[in-house]
This record gives structure tokens, C-alpha cells and sequence, in this order.
């Protein structure tokens, strides 16, 4: 029994932070290291990201005077768990009620919803399911999984379609990377804090034939690399590190023949969705697999227009590929901690 990824929505928040955040960091690293920061910032392939948090008064960003960001300390991770329970199904909301403009919701069986940035009891699975009604609702909610959460929500909505054919499974990815600014003056952690975004998407999964067909999933946890993308929960947020090392790893795996097969199925691929997780990411995953200049075209938009949103950026670019031409032999790739790389082969019904 096929499973077939119908239509994917998603819903970014109307905060832009991203060059707000550029002005912020340049002056917390050592004078020695601005032109190398401002250098990397330009090169990251990133022009906007969007934060649920609200314009400081006078229009400013969190980090004006009167913004969230305007404490020293900062914010304590309970006042951050307090904005992602309102805010988080807000955005979640969004991106569904946009999925139903265009794609009938009605008779959904299951609710799976992944998240890596808070947390919240009723969960943000309750508070979707609450809001739309779903009270009879079969849920999943898939946490701290991180960027690969995604290829996890939509393998096991993909495994629901295929033990229950009559199933209609809602899959919801959100994130609120920006909840998480720390206090950093040290290059690397700045740099990877650059990266990152709030957003949210939502996708229908079910047997009819329409959209992708899901198939062939696939995991790898890549050796001696569980320290390069690691969250540390602390008093102030959680601590994102994002090693300097991890486009090399992952190139490196991807150059050996055994993985890339397991990754292509030993086919021909015409259409690549991977996550977006950063433009050296994006380059160590094309120059590994010898890729088309333009194969990796909607991630890079992805990134452009977005920047890294964790478990949301891979729904975000199938999104951009169900708008494009048919695909013979797509192939879904995301990473995150452990290093993984986890993901999934797609074609067009």
C-alpha cells in the first residue's frame, strides 16, 4: 500500500531579524574576528529570518532596548517555554489553516507533529488537536530529533498510510529557533546561531494518489561525530553547537560509494530535497555526490529566504518541488544530532 504525500503548507512569522541579528553579533566577537564573522555572514547564502518574537518599541528588533533579548542575563529558558507555548501552535495553526485553502482536511485519523525547540505539557499536539477539533485523534509527537525530524514525522505517517490504507495522517512541523539567542562571543557559536529561524509547515499524507509517493526510507548515524550538532538544555535557553567540522563529515560519508547508494537506491535522481541546514552543508552534500550546478536550487532558495528552521526547512523545500515538475526519482536527505543523516525516496503519483 503506497503512501503519497498530498500538499504541503507552511507559515513563516512577519519578523525579519535576520540583519538585525548580523549588527548584534559583530560587535560581541574580538575586533580581530569581525572581518572574518562579516566575511562568512555574507557568504552564508542567508538573506532573511523570521522570529515569532515581537519588534521592540520604536519597531526595533528583540535585541533593542525593550526587546524580549533586553536583560542581562537574558531571558530565563522558563520565560523562552512561555512564548513557545503561545506561539508555537500559533504558527503551526497558520500553516495548517493554509494547507486546507487548498486540500481537503476533513476525516483526519492521525495527528504527528515534531518539534525539537521547547516544551510544553499538554503538548503543542493537544493544543493543534484541541483547536481544529480532532478530539478523537490518534497523536505522535516527535521531539528533539532536531534538523532529521521531518524525514521521522513523515516515515512514520508514510508507516501509519500503510498498516491502515484508510488513514489521513496530518503531519506539523515547528520551530522557534529564535527563542535560543545566547550569549556567545566566540565565532563559532555566533556562526551557527546565524543560521537559524522560526517556522512552521504542515503536509497531508494518505493513500490517495496524488503528490509524492513516499518509499524507501533510510537511516545512517555516521561514526565518532555525536558531538558536532549537539543542544544543551541550560537555565537560559537551549545551547545550540553546531561544529565547524560537520560539512566535512558529512562529505566524507556521502564520498563513500556504500552510503551514496543506500542514499540514491542506485538510481538516477532528478530531484533533490535536502535541509537546508547551511550553504557549506548544501555544497559538501553537491560536491560529494557529483550534483547538477542547479540541483540543490529550492533548498538554496530555502536557506535565502528562511535560513535553517530545523525539522520545518526539508517540508519547506518539498513544498517548492511539489510546485515544480514531475519527478521520476526524488530523494529526501536531512541531518542533525548523532551526526544522522536520515531520509527517503519520493517520486511523483
Amino acid at each position: 500500500m503506497p503512501a503519497y504525500l498530498n500538499a504541503v503548507a507552511t507559515a513563516v512569522p512577519a519578523h525579519d531579524i535576520h540583519h538585525a541579528f548580523l549588527a548584534w553579533a559583530e560587535h560581541r566577537v574580538a575586533p580581530r574576528e569581525a572581518a572574518v564573522f562579516a566575511r562568512m555572514a555574507r557568504r552564508s547564502g542567508i538573506a532573511h529570518r523570521w522570529s515569532v518574537l515581537p519588534p521592540a518599541p520604536g519597531g526595533g528588533s528583540p535585541v533593542a532596548p525593550g526587546g524580549f533579548y533586553d536583560s542581562d542575563p537574558l531571558p530565563g529558558t522558563a520565560d523562552r517555554m512561555q512564548v513557545y507555548a503561545r506561539e508555537a501552535p500559533a504558527l503551526a495553526l497558520r500553516a495548517i489553516r493554509t494547507l486546507s485553502a487548498g486540500c481537503d482536511l476533513g476525516g483526519v485519523t492521525h495527528l504527528v507533529v515534531a518539534s525539537c525547540t521547547g516544551f510544553v505539557a499538554p503538548g503543542i499536539d493537544q493544543m493543534i488537536a484541541a483547536e481544529l477539533g480532532l478530539g478523537e485523534v490518534e497523536r505522535l509527537l516527535i521531539g528533539f530529533m532536531g534538523c532529521y525530524a521531518a524525514v521521522a514525522a513523515l516515515r512514520s505517517a508514510r508507516h501509519i498510510v500503510r498498516s491502515e490504507p484508510q488513514a489521513r495522517v496530518l503531519v506539523v512541523t515547528v520551530e522557534l529557533s529564535t527563542l535560543h539567542l545566547q550569549p556567545a562571543t566566540e565565532i563559532e557559536p555566533l556562526l551557527a546561531m546565524l543560521q537559524f529561524g522560526d517556522g512552521a509547515a504542515a503536509a497531508l499524507v494518505t493513500g490517495d494518489r496524488h503528490g509524492f509517493a513516499i518509499d524507501a526510507p533510510f537511516a545512517a548515524t555516521l561514526p565518532d561525530s555525536a558531538d558536532l550538532i549537539r543542544w544543551d538544555v541550560t537555565d537560559r535557553g537551549f545551547a545550540m553547537h553546531l561544529s565547524g567540522a560537520v560539512p566535512g563529515r558529512i562529505g566524507a560519508a556521502l564520498a563513500d560509494p556504500a552510503l551514496a547508494a543506500r542514499v540514491t537506491g542506485g538510481r538516477d535522481v532528478d530531484a533533490w530535497a535536502v535541509h537546508a541546514g547551511g550553504r557549506s552543508i548544501l555544497d559538501a552534500v553537491a560536491g560529494a555526490l557529483s550534483l547538477d550546478p542547479h540541483a540543490l536550487d529550492a533548498s538554496r532558495g530555502v536557506l535565502a529566504d528562511n535560513g535553517n528552521m530545523s525539522s520545518a526547512t526539508l517540508m519547506f523545500v518539498l513544498a517548492r518541488l511539489l510546485a515544480g515538475p514531475r519527478v521520476a526519482h526524488g530523494v529526501a536527505l536531512a541531518f542533525g544530532p548523532g551526526l544522522a543523516a536520515e531520509g527517503f525516496a519520493f517520486a511523483s503519483a
